[in-house]
């Protein structure tokens, strides 16, 4: 048999394929807003579509948009004039002298982007389906994640201030959804409203911030904004920057609109993955960066947005370390890292591209995401997220553990895995902002990262530790009945599932491939740097005694989490903190009862004054000005010679004669 002659087989031209589906009517960009926007459509009109045609409908569009964005990166990658597409949504809006062109656009950068967001929809998809498979509201849901979708890759290609604002507040409307999707928990409704409240009112800025803009441009193009205010820095510029970064601040979770987001995590896992790591707190990131030029050109905007985003990056992560609950310990840790990006968008030097910036942004995606699914596998196999349940969980399961591991090690910045990379770049950019004229944001920013390093690698093995607790200290206890009231969409099959192959079978071979999908560019992903698709030359030379330096602080954070955790029977070494601080931390620090005071009881008080008044003044001059005539009336009516009845009887008469004589002269 070996002997025989193979038959030739025909060369298929893969790559030539790619310049033959350019030929297609549309373009990249139109179909990676259009495919999913169609699924969440149709998923939501087609009210008995069965769950299993909802999964393929928006699985099927996942996969479309994944291969028209991998379309879009090849052909802007391969563009030899100024790798920038430009495509039309609607016909221009006539607006009289403000120019509405309505337009998508198509960078480098934008396609890598959107390639990611694309990606991680997808897993998240194909992972919902096997998460919420008993779920009767599973329709809804893909359908909903799917429309969230939609609106971050139109925040991703838009090219006019017009769109950004319309995919930002969907996105918006859709984490609301997503985050209450558990409807009969009142923790899930408390948390969507939240949610929805907290970036409404920061939401106000950001509205603001793009009428400023567009009026001053007089348009909504961002590329005729940009140039408009690029030469015009001043006090307008830094105002509408400012009411910008208000906007931003609330999707992003930065100090003071912090404490919506660790909430959020009352949603389904597969929610919180596509919230925390590719779509909405992520899209203040890719703003920015659209708005790159103005940010720099305001020293005021830059230097607020560094204090904001650096202090958030510390106190959230100081917040991680103590949270009794590992999802909630992700959800600050979400903070903190989307605090690092938009830190690092203002201490990059002058001059400079956004690129490092956005590398971290796609980097989290990746690593939060796979952290978030792997995590909700292993609650579904303990039943929840809480240490008491997931202690020992990978070496109860160990088909989780390569995957959390590198999840938590990428989260740390150990090299050689892509969170590592980022971070760096990060570090190499702000060292080189330092040494500019403008250098007090770098500086800020170098001094959040340099601490913020070793505490995301303490509550990291914080997460490690318990996780990898030994099976001989004892058993950690099950959750009883009352997991069916908190985690019903989860398959109860699983329920008593334990060791590697169970844990494997426990998943479906789909959501597996998903998961170490993930785990693979959380390998790898460190190369990105090195493709060309990133404007990164200039930080990428080594800083050995940074490096260093890092590496060590990071190596004695870690030891220090090992030896607090000695002696405890969880092997939490959060466990050593005094009570009441766990407790402040597990409950924001607070934050609930400060908007509490300052802001709803004064509103609430504002409303009752303002009521009162307009009730008993304003209602009262015309209850007033009612009795006053009737009180006039009954005096005329004492007083008067002619009674009211005859006067009208006159009245009724002078009428039909004047009618009559008008009758007989026509």
């Amino acid at each position: 048999m070996s002997d025989l002659p193979l038959p030739d087989l025909p060369e298929i031209p893969f790559l030539d394929l790619l310049p033959r589906i350019q030929d297609m009517p549309g373009t990249p960009a139109q179909y990676a807003v259009a495919l999913p926007l169609l699924a969440a459509l149709l998923a939501f009109a087609l009210g008995r579509l069965s769950a299993r045609a909802a999964a393929w409908l928006v699985v099927t569009s996942s996969l479309l948009t994944l291969a028209a964005t991998g379309w879009q990166l090849y052909g802007v990658s391969n563009d030899q004039v100024d790798g920038r597409r430009t495509s039309s949504t609607i016909d221009a809006l006539p607006l009289g002298e403000l120019e509405v062109p309505l337009g998508l656009v198509a960078t480098e950068l934008t396609a890598v982007i959107a390639i990611t967001v694309a990606l991680v929809a997808l897993i998240i998809q194909v992972f919902a389906r096997w998460y919420l498979w008993y779920d009767p509201r599973y329709r809804q849901f893909a359908a909903t994640v799917a429309l969230f979708t939609s609106a971050m890759m139109l925040v991703v290609h838009s090219g006019d201030l017009i769109l950004t604002l319309i995919g930002w507040e969907v996105m918006g409307w859709c984490s609301y959804l997503l985050i209450g999707h558990l409807s009969a928990k009142a923790g899930a409704r408390r948390a969507a409203g939240k949610a929805l409240l907290v970036t409404r009112v920061a939401d106000i800025g950001f509205v603001l911030g793009v009428i400023a803009l567009a009026a001053g441009a007089g348009s909504t193009s961002i590329e005729t904004v940009v140039a408009h205010w690029e030469t015009r820095p001043g006090a307008g510029l830094t105002v509408a920057m400012l009411l910008l970064i208000t906007g931003i601040a609330g999707k992003s979770a930065l100090i003071p609109f912090q404490d919506w987001l660790p909430d959020a995590m009352e949603g389904p896992t597969p929610a919180s993955a596509l919230i925390h790591a590719a779509t909405m707190v992520a899209a203040g990131t890719v703003v920015l960066a659209q708005l790159f030029a103005l940010l720099q050109a305001s020293d005021t905007a830059r230097i607020t947005l560094a204090l904001l985003a650096s202090v958030t990056t510390l106190v959230a992560a100081l917040l991680a370390f103590a949270q009794p609950d590992l999802k909630r310990l992700l959800a600050w840790s979400t903070v903190s890292q989307v605090a690092l990006m938009l830190a690092a968008l203002t201490a990059i030097p002058l001059g400079q591209g956004p690129d490092t910036a956005v590398l971290h942004l796609i980097s989290h995606a990746v690593f939060k995401a796979l952290l978030f699914l792997t995590l909700g596998w292993l609650s579904v196999l303990t039943g929840g997220t809480l240490v008491a349940y997931a202690v020992s969980g990978v070496r109860r399961y160990g088909a989780v553990r390569r995957p959390l591991g590198m999840g938590l090690l990428a989260l740390a910045g150990v090299p050689p895995l892509v969170g590592f990379v980022s971070k760096e770049l990060i570090l190499a950019a702000a060292e080189q902002g330092v040494q500019t004229a403008t250098g007090g944001p770098a500086l800020v920013v170098l001094a959040a990262v340099g601490a913020g390093t070793p505490l995301t690698a303490a509550y990291c093995m914080r997460a490690w530790l318990i996780l990898n607790r030994p099976l001989s200290i004892g058993h950690p206890p099950r959750r009883g009945d009352e997991r069916l009231d908190d985690f019903f969409s989860e398959p109860a099959v699983v329920q008593e599932a334990a060791g590697t192959e169970e844990a494997e079978a426990a998943i479906s071979t789909s959501a597996r491939v998903g998961v170490t999908t993930l785990a693979l560019l959380t390998l790898l992903g460190g190369v990105l740097p090195f493709t060309g698709l990133f404007d990164i030359e200039s930080v990428l030379e080594v800083n050995l005694p940074l490096l260093v330096t890092s590496l060590l602080l990071m190596l004695a954070a870690a030891l220090a989490v090992v030896v607090a955790a000695r002696g405890v029977r969880t092997r939490d070494a959060a466990a050593r903190l005094p009570a009441a601080l766990s407790l402040s931390a597990e409950r924001g620090m607070g934050a609930d009862t400060a908007y509490l005071m300052l802001v709803a009881r004064p509103t609430l008080a504002l409303a009752r004054g303002i009521t009162w008044l307009d009730r008993e003044i304003l209602d009262g001059y015309v209850r007033g000005g009612g009795y006053a005539a009737g009180l006039l009336g009954r005096g005329g009516d004492r007083w008067s010679p002619v009674r009211p009845t005859g006067a009208l009887a006159l009245v009724l008469t002078g009428v039909l004669v004047l009618a009559g004589l008008g009758w007989v002269v026509t």
